[in-house]
């Protein structure tokens, strides 16, 4: 099949001079964006793009279709928008790593320059490009912190968000009046934890029209990728820069003025709620942060909506990236292990065998550099397999069942359903947390190493202890019947036979030892004493029949 997209781009590129004197970048699959970075200061007839599809990579994990295709779709309508431009852009289709093709690249047009790559995989495979002097890497614009502003807070040892939060607020004037924040406080989260009730209404997620281009990229994701999991939809998946302004219009229009008081809320309505799906383009360039966070300052809603999202950007998500950063991707803290190589977070166990497609298969007759499975940290000793139910065989328990199924078909969930649902129920079955981080890695359209290592391992699972979290985000059923209608729909009743419960308590009693000298659990812990042995025995029976259960593929009765 002779590629409608290679055709679209010759033709916008057979007037633009490659032979010209030009500055060659190189912007990888998570930098699509020529508004930052020195590429931006350049006129196009003085620039050159590289971009690179990577057969190789994408086979290496069980990525969902979804994300797969937000990846090649936005970058090749980029490739176009930036040829439209008058940039000449030399793209690229290779098997094996991007070191290989950006070398070629380099004996062709002399030094290749880049903004640092945010995942640690790729600053891995490319460092050795970089000692060469073939890739000269530059700061990369995109963030609006410094690794210093980290630096600068943590002396103490002590890595919580809130203190980087106010250190930014503070150094930058964002919500501040007279060096006091507006509203007299940092934070409002006390505020925004008021459950939905249908009113006002949930938006629908915006659909958008497919072009060409992303209609042969999704014929090319099921063709090669037909064992990845996941359902495609084109309707669902912003692609051109068109569909990167109605969605940013969508999130100023329909979410933001009631994302404050409903950011906690879950339901099973609306696999997003108030929340903006701006996070799938966020975390590859196509929605700049510097952006939007003026606009946000700028737009007359409350308060408690406007400063709930503004921590979201320059709180949470600078945050998670600069400590991944700073650590290595938690490689260098003590007592951690790393994985030799890539998980598949049981994924060939639902799948009824290896997962890898031919691509993933075939034997590299270059040099590749070695892809590690990234730091296994496990503070909380959980060891327990991932249960299919992750990957979309029914639990009979209808939060879980909900918030996958959401997952699957959208490869979207929004925080608190990633928090509260399904890394609450993983920490309180045990589940291993590297393998939960690795699902997360795979089955997210906005997740990379820098955010799911942090949010799933450090704050989700526990299993960095204290390092970043005061405590583990476990809950029973009261927590989900009070913040969702997940149990409405449940043959299960939160108040009286639901596992969670039960699961949390035996969750209380397996780790006390762990978490005796906690203070945000003495409370708990106090309560778990009060409770009988008899009840505790029930908790630690029912706790190893739903494991079992559910590591067999079978749903709870």
């Amino acid at each position: 099949m002779t590629s409608l997209f290679k055709n679209e781009l010759a033709g916008l590129s057979k007037e633009i001079d490659y032979k010209s004197k030009r500055t060659w970048f190189y912007l990888p699959y998570d930098q699509v964006t020529s508004k930052i970075g020195p590429l931006s200061r350049l006129p196009a007839s003085q620039a050159g793009v590289i971009l690179i599809e990577n057969a190789w990579k994408p086979s290496l994990r069980p990525y969902h279709k979804q994300k797969l295709a937000l990846i090649l779709a936005n970058m090749r309508n980029f490739a176009l928008e930036l040829a439209g431009q008058g940039i000449a852009v030399e793209h690229m289709a290779v098997s094996g790593h991007y070191s290989q093709a950006l070398k070629e690249m380099s004996k062709k047009y002399g030094q290749i320059t880049m903004m640092e790559a945010a995942e640690y995989e790729l600053r891995g495979d490319l460092a050795g490009l970089q000692a060469s002097g073939a890739l000269q890497v530059v700061r990369h614009e995109g963030w609006l912190t410094e690794l210093e502003d980290l630096k600068g807070v943590f002396k103490s040892g002590k890595f919580r968000m809130d203190a980087f939060y106010r250190h930014l607020r503070q150094k930058t004037g964002i919500l501040m009046e007279a060096n006091k924040p507006i509203g007299g406080k940092y934070s409002f989260d006390s505020e925004n934890r008021l459950p939905w009730k249908g009113s006002p209404a949930a938006p629908s997620a915006p659909s958008f029209a497919p072009n060409a281009v992303t209609e042969e990229v999704g014929y090319l994701i099921e063709k090669y990728f037909a064992d990845h999991p996941g359902k495609l939809n084109l309707e669902t998946l912003p692609a051109t820069a068109q569909d990167a302004e109605k969605l940013w219009r969508f999130a100023k229009e329909e979410c933001l003025p009631h994302f404050g008081p409903y950011e906690d809320a879950m339901s099973t309505q609306s696999s997003g709620l108030f929340h903006t799906r701006l996070s799938q383009l966020l975390n590859i360039m196509r929605i700049l942060p510097q952006d939007i966070l003026q606009e946000v300052l700028e737009m007359d809603i409350p308060l408690a909506s406007k400063e709930g999202f503004i921590r979201q950007v320059i709180g949470w998500r600078e945050y998670v990236r600069g400590m991944h950063a700073l650590t290595d991707g938690f490689r260098n803290i003590k007592a951690v292990e790393c994985r030799e190589k890539p998980g598949d977070a049981g994924y060939s166990k639902w799948l009824g065998r290896d997962f890898g497609n031919a691509l993933c298969k075939e034997k590299s007759t270059g040099s590749l550099a070695p892809i590690d499975g990234g730091a296994a940290p496990n503070y909380l000793a959980s060891k327990e397999a991932l249960p299919q139910a992750f990957w979309g065989t029914p639990s009979g328990l209808n939060c879980l069942d909900v918030v996958v199924k959401d997952v699957m078909e959208e490869a979207y969930s929004h925080h608190i359903t990633r928090l509260m649902i399904l890394s609450n129920l993983a920490t309180l079955l045990d589940i291993e947390p590297r393998e939960l981080t690795d699902w997360f890695w795979v089955a997210y359209s906005d997740a990379y190493d820098w955010v799911v290592e942090p949010n799933v391992l450090a704050m989700g699972t526990f299993a960095l202890g204290e390092l970043m979290t005061t405590k583990p985000y476990v809950s029973g059923a009261a927590y989900i019947n009070k913040m969702s209608d997940y149990c409405k729909g449940c043959r299960f009743d939160p108040a009286k036979n639901c596992p969670v419960t039960r699961l949390y308590w035996a969750f209380l009693d397996r780790k006390a030892d762990k978490l005796k000298g906690n203070q945000r659990m003495m409370m708990p812990l106090n309560s778990l004493k009060k409770r009988s042995e008899a009840e505790k025995e029930k908790d630690r029976a029912l706790f190893q029949k739903v494991k079992t259960r559910l590591s067999q593929g079978l749903e709870l009765d």
